[in-house]
Formats: structure tokens, sequence, C-alpha cells
């Protein structure tokens, strides 16, 4: 026998086991085609899944250019492949997706979409329903309820003036409820994709499609009820009523327990066991067929049950990780083409039904945005970014074609219909992207209305600074740089740390103040051993350092936003990122092109001065609580620019503390070594005066003039200073001039500036940490970071 034949075989094992689970339910639903559901060819089905692949990554490719989301261009390349289009040739039809052929394509949909509702609960916190708060409550009842009614009274209106077909007479009240929906999971989703999910319209938007949910399944659990007790006999409706029930509470009492077991059997950073990842799979199978058998159908039951899975590490990840790719990437694109391959255009025969249908359907949009932007508008929220919110919660998506798929399955509509809301649902959605990148740019609520930075901040005001933290391996360099700060009982440092975490196994992203525990536990979390570093920090410099920790889970191309909220909120002045090289012992360098990608999008978003710290890992302590601290030795270089004169006033703060040597290390040349106008030159001057003079003041405190001709001159002074200090820091920008250009040439990646990448770069060879700093550059009504005439400075 031929290896295609027997792999062929097994997979006819696989489509038959799979079938005998589901068995009549889907038959029911029309997936398997004929007496036998293994009556297929393997190839066929390669050359199916080939062709879905080929159009939808291409459609994908061509509508990204115009904003518009994958699941768009994945169904129109259904529609492409189906009966509207290529399929209108019988000879395509037949030989490519004949009846009998879609076995396992219509089945590896049914699957995809389970898992995906699956692995959607096991993302949600349940609990967020209770803690939305007052605003999306109101936005999730007002936007469902308002266009349910307003599109009821319409479709009862052209049900009673007009003479409509019985199918459409029947179906409108159906559109009134489906387009009044607003599915937590659909906008999760749109809003992941466009990279909203943490933004501040991302999380209303969210929190107030839970509510929207729960009012949709409220009515419709209303209307089965009813259904059910007029259609048939009151001992069916008990029976089925118990069941659900029994279903529920073998999730409350089986799942939930062995979900927390397994949990506390799995150490912190450890792996999940395979063994727990089989069981839960098994589960899931077992509960969407026994949510078939009761009829609450497998899709609900496989969503319920991964509400009882804690989200987050280490199950909930373990599951999202291992089978979130091979969902999104492969099985969804399957559902959504499947869902294309039933659109047939040609059975749209009337357009008075179009008419209708769509009247129906506009009347909720408008009732939805109505309803959505009442609340926000009172809470006095800008009237664009109200209407953004109506837009986006306007979505339709996933949970919208699996209830129409279902009601074309039980005859609940037509194929007219079918059709009919099936492109009404891709024109919404195609226009709903476009509409929302328009109108919404969360950067720009991170625009501050005065100066926060270092050179602005009174010397006998508290000193605000927000450190970000990936791992324990960022501790000790913050620690260094905060001690170096000189907290005072005059000049108090008020310290927000922030804990940035990768968003995995959680649908929703969190930004959450953080207290320590009464009852500590044996094992620590990793976010507790960081707390309590600054604690202790804070418990040395007691009454001069005020300490506030934060949690921020989310994903990477957004995180920014956290942190950059979290300085809005703070009124912070400066903000202090970890680099995204680390040196780990044995000098080898890691690199994370994810926390690059954060670190340039604080630096350009930022609402005060930010701090990018390069820790080579070579760190001692100068603070201690047993014993006394060693010397702290500091140089600052300085080129001139706005983001070298925050330096030097960040130097100015260390003044004072005993155990910190501040040596300036001022270059200039015959020719101009940087570019700049002239009032920058006059603050260079001024604050360079300032300096010199307390130089001699104070014997901690020098001051040094660097000659230099070119780019190499300037490399040879920093690699005199490879060794000799602790701390080196640095402007970031530097206006052009001919020696930073020869400089740029040395660059690794150029983020840094000119002078900050090559005191980063793996060749310079240098123990020291490396802060580079930036000044504020979002500021109303600033142009030019120089124009700083009319603002107060801090005095050296």
């Amino acid at each position: 026998m031929s290896t295609d034949n027997k792999l062929t075989q097994e997979l006819m094992k696989v489509g038959s086991s799979t079938c005998s689970i589901f068995g009549h339910s889907l038959n029911s639903r029309g997936i398997w085609f004929g007496d036998n559901p293994l009556d297929f060819s393997f190839p066929l089905l390669l050359l199916q899944l080939s062709l879905i692949c080929i159009f939808s990554r291409s459609l994908h490719a061509l509508f990204k250019n115009i904003a518009q989301p994958s699941i768009v261009s994945q169904i129109v390349a259904g529609v492409i492949l189906g009966p509207s289009v290529l399929g209108r040739s019988a000879a395509f039809a037949v030989k490519v997706f004949p009846p009998k052929g879609k076995i396992l394509v219509d089945t590896l949909a049914v699957f995809g979409l389970m898992l995906f509702v699956f692995l959607l609960g096991v993302k949600t916190d349940p609990t967020i329903f209770f803690k939305s708060g007052k605003r999306p409550l109101a936005i999730g009842i007002l936007g469902f309820f308002v266009p349910y009614v307003l599109a009821g009274l319409v479709a009862l209106v052209l049900n009673h003036f007009l003479s409509l077909d019985h199918d459409i007479s029947n179906v409108l009240h159906l559109v009134a409820v489906l387009q009044s929906l607003t599915s937590f999971p659909v906008i999760v989703c749109f809003l992941a994709e466009l990279k909203l999910l943490n933004s501040e319209l991302g999380r209303l938007a969210s929190c107030s499609s839970i509510v929207s949910d729960m009012c949709h399944w409220f009515i419709v659990a209303v209307r089965i009820a009813t259904r059910l007790t007029i259609a048939r006999s009151l001992r069916t409706s008990i029976g089925s009523s118990l069941s659900t029930i029994l279903l529920v509470i073998f999730f409350v009492v089986g799942i939930r327990p062995a979900a927390l077991w397994a949990i506390r059997h799995t150490p912190e950073g450890k792996p999940v066991k395979e063994i727990y990842i089989s069981v839960v799979l098994i589960a899931l199978l077992f509960c969407g067929f026994m949510g078939e058998v009761i009829g609450i159908n497998a899709y609900i039951s496989s969503f319920i049950l991964g509400l009882f899975i804690p989200d987050g590490p280490p199950l909930g990840a373990a599951l999202v990780e291992r089978f979130d790719c091979f969902v999104s990437v492969l099985l969804m694109p399957i559902f959504f083409t499947s869902c294309g391959l039933k659109v047939d255009i040609f059975a749209i025969k009337n357009f008075k039904n179009v008419g209708m249908i769509e009247l129906v359907v506009v009347a909720a949009l408008f009732g939805k945005m109505i309803g959505t932007m009442l609340p926000p508008i009172l809470c006095r929220m800008r009237l664009r970014d109200a209407l953004c919110l109506s837009i986006i919660m306007n979505s339709k998506g996933i949970t919208e074609l699996a209830i129409l798929i279902r009601w074309k399955e039980h005859n609940v509509i037509n194929e007219e219909c079918f059709t009919i809301l099936i492109i009404s649902l891709l024109i919404v959605t195609g226009a709903i992207t476009p509409l929302t990148n328009a109108l919404y740019d969360p950067s720009k609520r991170f625009l501050a209305y005065k100066r926060r930075t270092i050179l602005h901040h009174r010397n006998d005001e508290e000193l605000r600074i927000l450190a970000c933290i990936h791992s324990t391996d960022n501790v000790r360099a913050v620690l260094n740089l905060l001690s170096a700060s000189n907290p005072s009982k005059e000049s108090p440092i008020n310290l927000a740390v922030l804990h940035l975490i990768k968003l995995v196994g959680r649908a929703s992203p969190l930004l959450i103040a953080c207290v320590s525990r009464e009852n500590k536990s044996q094992y620590s979390t990793q976010s507790e051993q960081i707390f309590n570093a600054f604690r202790k920090f804070e418990q040395h410099y007691s009454g001069h350092v005020i300490v506030h920790c934060y949690k921020g889970i989310s994903p990477y191309a957004t995180m920014h936003n956290d942190v950059c909220s979290l300085a809005l909120e703070k009124r912070t002045t400066f903000i202090v990122i970890p680099f995204h090289k680390q040196w780990v012992i044995g000098g080898r360098v890691e690199s994370s092109n994810t926390l690059r990608h954060l670190n340039n999008n604080v630096l350009d978003k930022a609402p005060c001065s930010v701090g990018v710290l390069i820790d080579r890992g070579n760190q001692r302590k100068p603070w201690s609580i047993l014993g006394q601290p060693s010397m702290y030795r500091v140089a600052v270089l300085f080129f001139g620019g706005a983001d070298d004169r925050e330096v030097l006033a960040y130097a100015g703060r260390m003044y004072d503390d005993h155990n910190v040597l501040i040596t300036l290390l001022r270059f200039y040349s015959s020719t101009e070594i940087v570019g700049g106008t002239a009032r920058s030159k006059i603050l260079d001057t001024e604050i360079l005066s300032q300096f010199r003079l307390n130089a001699f003041r104070n014997q901690r405190v020098s001051y040094q003039e660097e000659m230099v001709m070119d780019g190499n001159g300037v490399l040879a002074v920093l690699r005199s200073i490879e060794n000799a200090y602790d701390l080196v820091m640095v402007g970031r920008r530097h206006q052009d001039s001919q020696l930073m250009s020869d400089l740029g040439k040395w660059s690794e990646h150029g983020e840094l500036g000119a002078i900050g990448d090559i005191l980063a770069a793996k060749d310079f060879r240098g123990a020291a940490s490396v802060l580079v700093v930036q000044q504020q550059t979002k500021l109303w009504g600033l142009n030019d970071p120089e124009d700083s005439t009319r603002l107060r400075r801090a005095n050296m």
C-alpha cells in the first residue's frame, strides 16, 4: 500500500472519530454531504487549503494598503472561490469544491471556531464585568437597548405597512437583535489588530462590549425559554434547563478545582506538564459534545469552559501559547473563507428585500452610535473620541458570522437573506477601520500642557520618576541611579515602579496598582521580588523616597501606552527605561527587537523627559543598609543642545550627595562641534558657567575641557574613560554638524544618537552603565525644544 493511501486512511480515521464525537449535530448542520462522510480525496483537500491560503493572503496584502482588517480579505477570498465568482463555473465547482469535497474544510472550520472561542474564554477575566465601573456599564446597556428598540420599531413598521415576503418578514426582528450586539470577542480582535487594545478608548470599548454581550445573551435566553415553553412540553423545557445547570455545576466543581490544582503544582517559571494540556483538550471535546446534546451548541459550552480556566500564566498562558498561532494562522482563515464560500450573490433576486434588511441594519447602526455616545459625552469626553468609540462598538465579526451560519443551517434564514447580511457585515467592518484610524490617535492625549523636565524642575519640589522594569535583572542598575539622584528632605523622590509584562493568556490588558500582601507566601512571584527590592530602598531612604508599585500587562506593540499614560497621570518628570540589550555573564549580549520597538515608542510619545539606562552587568551598590556605601563616579559628556542641558541639570541634582563624584567633560573644537540656533548656544553657555561656578565650590565636582578635531578625537576620549566611571551620562540628540556626521558612521542603530550608540556598542569595553537622556519633546504649543525663554529653570 502506498504512503499516500496510508496517510489518507489515517486522516479518514481522524475524520471518523471527529464525526463520532459531533455526530448528530454536524449532520444536522449539513457538514457531511452524502451518506459516506469519508468520501473525499486527500490531494483535493490540499488543493482547497492551498487555494484558500493563496487567495486570503494575496487579498490581505492588497487590502492592507486601504486599512482593511484580515477578516474582510478572508471572507472576500471565500466569496471569489465560491458560487459568486469562480464557483459559477460548473467545472471549477465540481472539480475543486464539490459538495462531498468540503467535508474536512467545514470540519476544520467548526473545530477552529470551537478552539478560538475556548481560547478567548481562557483569556477573559470574568471579574472584569464587576470591575468595569459605571461608564462602561452605561455604554454597554444603552449601546445594546437603544439600537434594539430603534431597529425593532423599524422592523415593526415595515411589517405593518408594507407587504413583505414571508421569509423577510420573519427575519427582520432577528436582524434587529443581531445588529444590536457588540461582541466582546469581535471588539478584542479588532482592537488588537488596530493596536488600540490598551489605549484609553480600547479599554473602555472592551469593558463596554462585555456588558453589551451580557444584555444580548439575556435577551436570547429569554426568547429561547419562551419558545421552548410554547413549542415543547413542560417536561422537555425543565429537562433542557436542568441539563444546562448540571453542565455548569460540572464546570464549577470539576473543571475549576482541577485547573487550580494544576496551577498550584506548576512552579513559577516552569513549563506546564503535557498531561495537563491533554486533559484540557479532552475536556473541550467532551464539553462541546455535551453542549450540542443539551441544545446550547458546542461554541457556547467551549467558551464557558474557557472562562473557568484561570487566565494568564501558567495554565492559561500555556494553552494560548500552544494553540493560538495554530488557530489564528490556519484554522480561523479557513473558517472565514468557508463563510465566504457559502455566499452566492446571485441568490439575491429581489432588491426590495435588500432595502428592507438594510433599513433595519442602518437603524441599528445609528441607534448604537447614539446609545454609545451619550454616556461619554455626559462624562465630558471629547466629541471626536465619543464618535470614534461609537464606530468601534459597531464592529462585526466572528460572533455574528457564527450566528448567521447557524441560522442558515437550521433554515431560520434563506440563502438570499444570508448573502445580504454577509455583504452588510463586510461593508460595515470595512468602513470602520479607516474611520477609526482617521479619528483617533492615542498618542495625542500624551501631549503635556507644561514643561516636565529636570531642567525646569524646582529644587524644593519632589522629583517624580517612573522606573520601568522588565525583569529582576533591571533592578540593581535602576536602584544605583536612584541612589545617586540624591533623594533628600528638601527634594524627595516620588517613585512609580512599573513592571512591564507581555500580555499572554489574557484578552484584556491590565494596568493596576500593587500593594504588599499581609500574608506573604513562601514562593514570591517575579513582580513581588521586584517590588520588595524597591520597598527596601524606600525603607532605607525613609521620608526621602516614596514608592508606588504598578503592574502593566499588555502587548509589546502597545506597551508604550501604559508607560506614557501612567507618566501623564502621575505628572512624572523623568522616565527611566532599560535598554533593549542586556549584558550577561561571560560578556555575551542578549538583544530584543520588541523592547527596542517599545523604547522607540516611549522616546517618541513620552509626555516628559526620558532616560534609556544601559546596564553592562557590572553594577556596584552605592547604597547599603549595613556599612558605608562606596563612592559612585559619574561622568557627564557635554557637546551642546537641549538633551545635554537636561543631562547637566540631572547631574546638578547629584551635587549634594557625599558619595557621588561628578566629572563634566565638555567637548569643543575649532570648528562647530554641534549645530543649533543662537538661542541654543546662549543656553549652553549659561548652564556651563553655572556648573563651573559650582565646581569651584564643591570638591566632589570637577570640570574638564576636551579639544577634539574630528570623530576619531571623540572616540579616543571615550575610550580613555571606559573603566574610569560607574555611570556615564550623555544627551540623545545633537544638532547636525560635520563632527556628528562622522560619528554617525559608527552608529549601529541610531536610536540613542551618535554618542549614545557608540557607548552602547558591543566593542565599547567600558564597565560603566550609560544613561542616554532625551528632554521632553511633547509639549502643547512648543515646536522647538530650545524655545524655553518664558519657562522657569532650575538653579544649578
